[in-house]
């Protein structure tokens, strides 16, 4: 096990440094190439469109001198936690990923954990009435959800609020530590509506490996026992057939926080997703390159932790 542990750390590190490269060589070779240059961009909105001028800016931002040279002086200044500085307001990135990234965590964890108590238990009860008015009625429900976006979902509550029923959530944001009551009603919408987009996948996940489980001979021998039906499925069935279901959840993860961007928008929350989204529209290299990074780190940790988790349900699994 440690052994194992310690080569999925190492190749994690090696593909965190791809993945360095790779954003590098895009933001800082090929969008210039192809599209323009950051310090085009801010020497123009100023008039400072002299190549004198555009020269200084670029010694200024660190975008000067050998391409390899500013790789490896960006991959140090990551290793001690200096992300460096906006190129457009000059404030410090890790900074605002700092109060940033929590927003978009707790989007996309509040969210998971609502849509796994959503949709486990509608698996499980599909399963167990196979073929059966709640079967058909939770696979429809799950397929509706699948079909209806989250975020027209959050345009529809919106618009339909304010214009029948007066309402609107707060516009000005509140961190948990300053106002709880109010954090809970900014966050709570957007939380539970972005829980729907993994939520209609993982209740199919969990019928099939329900079925596919309660058909194993372990299952035949615990029944023919006299365990009853509630053992049965809580005790053995369900652990074994959450193997597949962590791996969706863990990878989902990543992939909600990266991908609140539109809730984000909707509900104008200072969140992860909108900072990205603003940077690429104002071509901010350092601000592109450290979220990326981020939001590797986050997958490739997701990555590793499912395939811990795996020996924690079904102990027949070893490394």
């Amino acid at each position: 096990m440690g052994r194992y542990v310690i080569q999925r750390l190492m190749l994690a590190g090696v593909t965190l440094v791809m993945v360095s490269v790779l954003v590098f060589s895009l933001i800082r070779v090929v969008v210039p190439f192809f599209y323009a240059d950051a310090v085009d961009i801010v020497a123009g909105e100023y008039g400072r469109t002299d190549e004198a001028r555009a020269d200084a800016l670029r010694d200024e931002y660190g975008l000067s001198g050998n391409l390899i040279g500013q790789y490896f002086k960006w991959a140090a200044n990551v290793l001690t936690g200096d992300l460096g500085e906006s190129l457009f307001n000059g404030r410090s990135i890790s900074g605002e990923i700092r109060d940033r990234v929590v927003v978009s965590f707790e989007l996309g964890l509040v969210g998971l954990v609502s849509g796994l108590l959503f949709s486990v238990p509608m698996g499980i009860a599909a399963a167990v009435c196979q073929d059966r008015w709640p079967d058909y009625i939770l696979r429809t429900l799950a397929i509706l959800i699948n079909a209806l976006p989250g975020f027209w979902l959050a345009i529809l509550i919106l618009t339909f609020g304010s214009l029948w029923f007066n309402w609107a959530p707060p516009l000005k944001f509140k961190y948990l530590w300053e106002d709880p009551v109010q954090h809970v009603k900014i966050m709570a919408l957007p939380a539970l509506l972005i829980g729907l987009t993994p939520s209609a996948g993982i209740v199919r996940i969990v019928r099939t490996q329900m079925l596919e489980v309660m058909r194993q001979d372990y299952i035949r021998t615990a029944q023919a026992k006299g365990l009853n039906g509630r053992a049965v499925i809580f005790g053995h069935a369900m652990r074994n057939s959450l193997i597949p279901v962590v791996t969706v959840v863990g990878l989902s993860l990543p992939n909600l926080i990266a991908g609140t961007a539109i809730f984000e928008a909707i509900f104008v929350l200072p969140g992860m997703g909108q900072y990205l989204v603003s940077s690429v529209g104002n071509l901010d290299y350092p601000v592109i390159m450290s979220t990326n990074l981020i939001f590797a780190v986050l997958i490739v940790t997701a990555n590793l932790l499912v395939d811990l988790s795996y020996p924690l349900l079904d102990p027949r699994i070893r490394y």
